[in-house]
């Protein structure tokens, strides 16, 4: 993912949401590429949002949703995880010609709203979503 791509992933969330949220963006290495709140967004947004980007990036999940319905019914699996992760929808990594090249984490509005608007971050920077979504 280039810097462009992530400034243009948090436009795309900051002209869209329907009201105050944060959203970063992280290299597929989990470490932030452009980040913004928005006016009124709680402060606890910015941690989650930050957390959601980092767990799509070096998840072996592609969405935090998915990651948490695979670990929902196995508490071996989850004690394994890296302790920044976190189960909160929001988190979706972008792909590139078939190659995750980082994620957006958008936080602050129902778990449904968030992921959907990381996805359509996602497209706006010229980047592909996870399949299925």
């Amino acid at each position: 993912m280039t810097h462009e791509q992530a400034l243009a992933a948090v436009r795309a969330v900051l002209d869209w949401a329907s009201g105050a949220v944060s959203v970063y963006v992280v290299d597929d290495h989990g470490e932030l590429m452009a980040a913004a709140s928005m006016d009124g967004a709680a402060p606890d947004t910015r941690l989650n949002a930050e957390r959601k980007a980092y767990t799509a990036a070096r998840s072996d999940a592609t969405t935090t949703s998915a990651l948490a319905a695979k670990a929902r019914d196995d508490p071996a699996e989850l004690a394994s995880f890296d302790p920044r992760f976190i189960f909160f929808k929001g988190g979706v990594a972008a792909f590139s010609g078939g190659r995750r090249v980082g994620a957006v984490g958008v936080s602050g509005l129902p778990g449904e709203e968030d992921e959907r608007l990381a996805v359509l971050a996602i497209r706006a920077a010229g980047l592909e979503p996870p399949s299925g979504l």
